[in-house]
C-alpha cells in the first residue's frame, strides 16, 4: 500500500469521532502492554454502536481495566494470549485465541492472515528530525501500519522519546490525537521465599557475560535481583523492566560481550513503573526492535552465551510444560516462550530454563505433574533446564526415565510419593 502524502489531520481527544473513519466489518489493531493508546480505544468502546461490527486484535497483554465483556456486544477481541485482565474477557468467551509463537505475528499481518484496516499507535511526541517513535511498545506495530487503510495515532506527552529500529513519520500517520496521561505501567510484585529460592538455582547458569532473556512477575525479578555482582551482563528480551533499569544502572549489565547489538539492550517493550520509562527516555543504550529481531531463531543462534529464562503453569516429568491454560481456563501465551527456548539452545553455550513454584493455590496442587492438565506449549524434545525451589532439573539429552527422576527430585515432598506411583504405573505401561 502505498503512503499517504498529506500531512495528518490533528482531532481533539474530547471531541474524537470515530463516525466515518472506521467502517463496521473493519479489523482494528492497537498496541498491547504499556503501548496500548488509552484514549483512542475508550473512544472506541464509547461509540462502538454507532460504528458498528468491528473486528480487535488486542495482542496478548493488557493491564487496563478498560475493556469489559459486554463491548464484545459490537466488537470481536482477538489475541494470541491472555495475559493480565484479559483473563476477564476469556472467563465470559468474548476472547478468540490465536495460539502462535510471537515470531510468526509480524508474518502473519504481512501475509493479512491477521488484517489490519485501522491502526491505533501510542507514539512520543516527535524528536527535532520529526520522527515518531514507538516510545513503549514496537512489536509488531509496524507491521500492521504497513497494511493499513487508517493509522491512527496517540501523541501522549507523557510517552518517553525511545530509540527503535524504525521511526513513524507523520507522512504515514492520518490523524493525530494530542494527549497527556501516564502510559499504561505495571508494579512490581513482592518477591517472597519460594521466589529468591528460585532465583538461587536459576542463577548457577548466569555468568559474567551471560545475555539474559527474562519476562515480568516476581520470579523474573528476583532472579535479576540476584545477579547484581555480575559484570557485562547482556540483555536480549521481549521486555525491560525496572530490575533491568537497576542493572545498566549498576554497571553490571553493559552488553560488551553481545556478540551482536553490542553495547545495547535489545528489546521490543518496556514495562514497569515510571522508573523504567524514564530511565528509557532518549537513552542510547535501549533500543526497541520489531519481534522479527528480537524472538527470531536467525537472531537468537547469534548471541552466544544467552540463558533465556520463561514461566509455566505447570510441567510433566518428561519435561512437557503448560504455559497456557490453569484449571481450565487459558491464562498465558505460547507467546515467546518456544521462540526463546529453541533459539537459546541453537546458540553456543546457550541455555533454557523454565522457571515456576513447585506448588499452586497455596500448596494443594503440584506443579510438577505426571500428565499436563492443558496444552503442550513447550515440547519435551526442546526441554532443557526445569527449576523450582526445590532445584534445578537438567533434562536436555536425558531419557525418559532419568527424566523422570531428576523431575521428581524438583516436585515439593509433599507430592513427591503420588508422583512417583504415578510415574512407576506410566513408565510400566510404556504409557510416555
Amino acid at each position: 500500500m502505498m503512503a499517504p502524502t498529506t500531512m495528518p489531520q490533528e482531532l481533539d481527544s474530547r471531541s474524537l469521532d470515530f463516525t466515518g473513519i472506521i467502517r463496521p466489518g473493519d479489523h482494528i489493531v492497537w498496541g498491547q502492554g504499556s503501548g496500548e493508546p488509552q484514549t483512542l480505544v475508550e473512544r472506541l468502546l464509547e461509540q462502538r454502536h454507532r460504528i458498528g461490527p468491528a473486528h480487535v486484535f488486542l495482542g496478548g497483554i493488557t493491564y487496563t481495566n478498560t475493556l469489559k465483556p459486554e463491548h464484545a456486544d459490537m466488537l470481536t477481541f482477538t489475541g494470541y494470549g491472555a495475559i493480565g485482565n484479559l483473563r476477564d474477557l476469556v472467563r465470559a468467551g468474548a476472547l478468540r485465541t490465536i495460539p502462535c509463537h510471537l515470531s510468526q505475528l509480524i508474518p502473519y499481518f504481512n501475509d493479512g492472515i491477521i488484517r489490519s484496516d485501522v491502526v491505533f499507535v501510542q507514539t512520543s511526541p516527535p524528536n527535532d528530525r520529526g520522527e515518531y517513535s514507538y516510545s513503549l511498545t514496537n512489536d509488531y506495530q509496524q507491521a500492521a501500519i504497513a497494511k493499513a487503510r487508517v493509522v491512527i495515532a496517540e501523541v501522549n506527552e507523557q510517552a518517553p522519546w525511545t530509540h527503535c529500529d524504525a521511526y513513524l513519520s507523520a507522512a504515514r500517520i492520518d490523524y493525530l490525537v494530542h494527549v497527556s496521561r501516564p502510559p499504561v505501567g505495571l508494579d512490581p510484585r513482592p518477591i517472597g521465599d519460594v521466589e529468591r529460592g528460585i532465583a538461587r538455582h536459576v542463577g548457577r547458569y548466569i555468568e559474567d557475560g551471560t545475555t539474559i532473556q527474562i519476562g515480568i512477575g516476581a520470579i523474573p525479578d528476583a532472579v535479576m535481583a540476584s545477579i547484581s555482582d555480575r559484570r557485562d551482563l547482556g540483555i536480549h528480551s521481549g521486555l525491560i523492566s525496572d530490575r533491568v533499569a537497576d542493572l545498566i544502572e549498576s554497571g553490571a549489565m553493559t552488553n560488551a560481550r553481545k556478540p551482536i547489538d553490542t553495547g545495547i539492550a535489545v528489546c521490543c517493550s518496556l514495562l514497569g513503573t515510571s522508573r523504567v520509562y524514564r530511565f528509557g527516555h532518549q537513552n542510547p543504550q535501549i533500543k526497541l526492535f520489531t519481534l522479527m529481531h528480537t524472538h527470531r531463531s536467525e537472531v537468537l543462534c547469534q548471541l552466544g552465551r544467552i540463558v533465556a529464562i520463561n514461566s509455566a503453569v505447570e510441567a510433566d516429568l518428561t519435561g512437557q510444560v503448560n504455559a497456557e491454560v490453569a484449571s481450565g481456563v487459558y491464562v498465558g501465551a505460547v507467546g515467546g516462550q518456544v521462540d526463546f527456548v529453541r533459539g537459546a539452545q541453537l546458540a553456543a553455550g546457550g541455555r533454557s530454563v523454565i522457571a515456576m513454584p513447585a506448588t499452586a493455590r497455596e500448596g494443594k496442587l503440584s506443579r510438577v505433574v505426571a500428565r499436563l492438565t492443558g496444552p503442550v506449549t513447550t515440547a519435551r524434545s526442546d526441554a532443557d533446564i526445569i527449576v523450582t525451589e526445590f532445584g534445578a532439573a537438567e533434562l536436555r539429552g536425558q531419557p525418559l526415565a532419568e527424566r523422570v527422576r531428576r523431575m521428581l527430585a524438583i516436585a515439593h515432598p509433599d507430592f513427591r510419593e503420588s508422583l512417583e506411583r504415578d510415574a512407576h504405573e506410566l513408565l510400566r505401561r510404556g504409557a510416555f
